[in-house]
């Protein structure tokens, strides 16, 4: 404004001065408004000033300076009375949109710290039912197993049982069996193999002997008890033959590994000879075998067989049973809670986005209000805003009607079959 009343005549200065009297101390309290609003003496202060603060200042700055320049229009406006009304409603506006600024404001922090609760609490919850579920967990696996391994069908308990043992039984012989193995083989080759090459092929060729021998006693079990003689016969000696091989081949080696406590024992009056050990070999092939099964085998075995020769282990059907109904898709819950999930957040995005949106457009609408107010004597947008929807109802479309061309007549039918 000094630099204005530089240019003007001297003649002129009190005119000047009181023409410009209504926007000539605005400067001032302009930049003291804004370097009030922008600065301060630490790091929260200047944030908690620019975030509450600074956007309805500038709202007040836009409605001063229109309001006092629209002051110079009054002589010339022919409706002054509805000039009046619309700027004070303009200036009505703009103090509810501020206070629902500051009310939006308070409302987005309510609504972050009841996330951030309920976010906590859903953590406490899972954590307590994690604990809760890793004790209740053995009692559920006992519940469900007595309820549901008691039902027909494939014997897991047993198979797994067997499965485990014979790789047992195959890790004890291979490490009596490994010496032998490792001399008979420096002894063919020339050198001595490498131990972590022999122990793992001497277990995969023990595991497979020992199922073996488990299958042969189904098998020899199986022919009693449908009384086929032939078979009888057959397995009988089948399993003779399977007997001297372990005996002699593994059990014996762990009748030689006490044949020295035998001695210390009886100070060395009773030596183990070859019948003698043989015999006490042969004992404890049938007592282990024997054991082992009377407690799974009969019931892992015929399961064993059946998956590998691939066949269906045959239940029998009672009478009047109604076989389960048929379950749904095991895909559709999984996709329905994702649904239901994706819709969730798109609501509570929506939310948010509307509670960080509505109060700024509130205020720049406002702000607008003012030079429209002061060009046409009206407002363009009607406030409060109550949701995203109604500020783009309440969004004017400002242009022209295109004016329809004018029609050339019925346009001649045109041959789609031409040459």
């Amino acid at each position: 404004m000094q630099s204005l009343q530089a240019f003007v005549p001297a003649e002129w200065q009190g005119s000047f001065n009181l023409l410009s009297a209504p926007i000539a101390w605005i400067p001032k309290w302009h930049t003291a408004m804004i370097n009030f609003a922008w600065y301060g003496d630490s790091t929260l202060e200047i944030v908690l000033k620019r975030g509450v603060i600074l956007l309805p200042m500038l709202l007040v700055i836009v409605g001063v300076w229109v309001t006092m320049a629209s002051l110079y229009t009054i002589p010339f406006r022919s409706n002054r009375g509805r000039f009046a009304t619309a700027m004070l409603t303009s200036w009505w506006d703009a103090g509810r949109t501020a206070w629902f600024f500051w009310a939006g404001l308070v409302r987005l922090a309510f609504v972050i710290v009841g996330w951030i609760w309920g976010l906590t609490r859903l953590v406490g919850r899972l954590v307590v039912a994690a604990v809760k579920a890793g004790f209740q967990s053995p009692l559920r696996l006992l519940d469900w197993t007595s309820r549901n391994y008691f039902k027909p069908g494939v014997p897991w308990l047993a198979f797994l049982a067997l499965m485990l043992w014979s790789a047992v039984e195959a890790l004890i012989f291979m490490y009596t069996l490994q010496p032998t193995l490792t001399e008979v083989l420096a002894g063919i080759t020339g050198f001595e193999p490498d131990p972590r090459v022999v122990a793992p092929l001497l277990w995969v060729f023990l595991y497979f002997l020992v199922l073996g021998s488990f299958a042969c006693v189904y098998a020899l079990a199986t022919a009693i008890r449908e009384k086929d003689v032939a078979a009888i016969v057959q397995m009988s000696f089948v399993e003779l033959f399977v007997m001297f091989f372990e005996v002699v081949f593994l059990y014996r080696e762990l009748i030689d590994a006490i044949t020295p406590w035998v001695a210390q024992t009886t100070n060395e009056q009773l030596r183990l000879g070859l019948f003698s050990t043989l015999a006490l070999a042969s004992f404890g092939w049938v007592g282990v075998r024997g054991m082992t099964w009377f407690l799974f085998g009969r019931y892992g075995t015929p399961a064993l067989v059946a998956v590998l020769a691939r066949e269906t282990i045959s239940q029998n059907t009672v009478a009047g049973q109604v076989s389960p109904a048929a379950q749904p898709g095991f895909w559709k819950a999984p996709v329905a809670a994702l649904k239901a999930e994706t819709e969730w957040f798109q609501r509570e995005a929506r939310k948010l986005f509307e509670m960080l949106s509505l109060p700024v457009l509130q205020l720049a609408a406002a702000a607008v209000n003012f030079p429209v107010v002061a060009l046409g004597s009206r407002p363009l947008f009607a406030l409060p805003f109550r949701s995203l929807d109604e500020v783009l109802v309440k969004t004017p479309r400002i242009g022209f009607a295109r004016r329809p061309m004018p029609s050339a007549g019925p346009q001649p039918a045109t041959d789609s079959g031409g040459a």
